[in-house]
């Protein structure tokens, strides 16, 4: 009876090392993707359903085209077309990225209401984050990149900038460009067919 514990001591100890030992087999991951991150995509945001605050990170190795968006702009309808790119070109790689801002005196100062243009008006199905700042000396890091990247800050709502797999800018659209345009559809498929 007194050698039944000891036997069963060894099996107790490996079963409570197992969680400690897939810890520390699953750090080097964390650490290689940390590592394989761009510095465009070295940052986080909040998400705008719920302020989350998500890593653009999780986003390398992706086509990227980054939008900044208004729910209240002559240009709002383009949420349509954009969420049409997003799913047409999603298995392939492509990730739309939506970024509300007021910098234009288009968009709502109440979040959700911001939320209910994208996801139930128009079906947005590709992340939004929170609204902010996408131009001058108040925009947020991402944007001031790409401005500085492209030599193009946004003139008004719906400007695209296209993001290679690498997480280097390539282009610039404005508002103007539809989402299924000839031009932007071309880029974003040869962004997509580059390794």
């Amino acid at each position: 009876m007194k050698l039944l514990p000891l036997l069963a001591l060894p099996v107790l100890t490996l079963a409570l090392q197992a969680p400690a030992r897939a810890q520390a087999a699953a750090a080097p991951v964390v650490k290689a993707n940390a590592a394989a991150c761009p510095a465009l995509l070295n940052q986080s945001y909040p998400r705008l359903q719920d302020e989350k605050p998500q890593s653009l990170c999780q986003y390398a190795g992706k086509v990227l085209l980054v939008v900044n968006t208004a729910s209240f702009c002559g240009y709002t309808p383009q949420y349509e077309g954009l969420e049409a790119l997003n799913a047409k070109y999603a298995a392939r790689g492509l990730v739309v990225m939506g970024f509300p801002s007021n910098d234009f005196n288009q968009e709502s100062n109440d979040k959700k209401k911001t939320a209910d243009v994208c996801f139930n008006t128009y079906g947005v199905k590709f992340p939004m984050f929170s609204t902010s700042a996408v131009r001058g000396k108040d925009a947020n890091p991402l944007f001031s990149q790409l401005a500085q990247a492209t030599g193009k800050s946004p003139a008004w709502n719906f400007n695209k900038y296209l993001v290679d797999r690498q997480g280097k800018p390539l282009s610039h659209f404005g508002s103007n460009t539809a989402p299924d345009s000839a031009a932007l559809v071309a880029a974003v498929e040869k962004a997509l067919a580059a390794p």
